[in-house]
């Protein structure tokens, strides 16, 4: 397990094996902001998938999830 220090207030809720970033909210719709601060985690900690999950929906499975694939390995959505 990497251990990384930052001198920042970014702090991932959850990170999962060292290869998945869960972003948790609670909030009326994702904006960009809070994709720009789940990718931000992403590329620092060098993780391919990003899983952010919205509570604030009638149904998680169809309305609150979606998955973001790091840059450094989007050739693996290929």
């Amino acid at each position: 397990m990497k251990v990384l220090e930052l001198e920042s207030d970014l702090r991932c809720d959850l990170l999962i094996d060292d290869c998945l970033v869960l972003e948790l909210k609670s909030v009326d719709r994702i904006i960009s902001i809070h994709v720009a601060k789940l990718m931000s985690y992403m590329k620092l900690l060098e993780t391919p998938i990003g899983l952010m999950i919205n509570f604030n929906v009638t149904n998680i499975y169809h309305e609150g999830q979606k998955t973001y694939v790091n840059e450094l390995y989007r050739w693996l959505e290929d």
